[in-house]
């Protein structure tokens, strides 16, 4: 005997699926979305900080050997630094600078290391007290030689 039609009609209501797909595909787009773009998001984030603490040191090295006397060297220094980093996007005040001159600082034939440490912050995060939202830590080193005959 074939159901009659109200039959096939409660069944079919009982066994109706009609949108869910939509709607699961839009809560596991967006479950799996998210945290992928969050990620690339946080690994440009310290590819940029890569790029900018490069620049920073290599930068101060070159201004502090080209110049005239040990105060000047470290101001323009740390002003390389601060310019270079915030080209980059990110505060001058998450960068620390260490400069060590070996031998005599600017005495021609001695070599300027320059040392930049810059914390990298979480993105989309807001800054907190006690809240620790660095992603990474990243540093370069760069060292250059005062010339002998400048």
């Amino acid at each position: 005997m074939l159901p009659s039609r109200h039959e096939r009609a409660r069944a079919a209501l009982q066994n109706d699926d009609a949108g869910s797909a939509v709607l699961e595909f839009t809560f596991l787009g967006l479950l799996l979305l998210v945290p992928v773009v969050y990620l690339v998001l946080t690994v440009g984030a310290v590819q940029g900080a890569s790029f900018a603490v490069v620049g920073a040191a290599d930068q101060a090295a070159k201004v502090f050997v080209d110049s005239d006397d040990p105060a000047e060297a470290h101001t323009r220094a740390q002003e390389a630094v601060n310019l270079t980093v915030n080209d980059f996007g990110f505060p001058p005040q998450d960068a620390a600078v260490t400069i060590t001159c070996g031998g005599t600082c600017l005495e021609p034939g001695s070599s300027v290391t320059v040392d930049v440490t810059l914390k990298v912050p979480l993105p989309l995060i807001p800054t907190m007290p006690g809240l620790n939202t660095s992603a990474a830590t990243v540093d370069s080193r760069s060292t250059q030689l005062v010339e002998r005959f400048g």
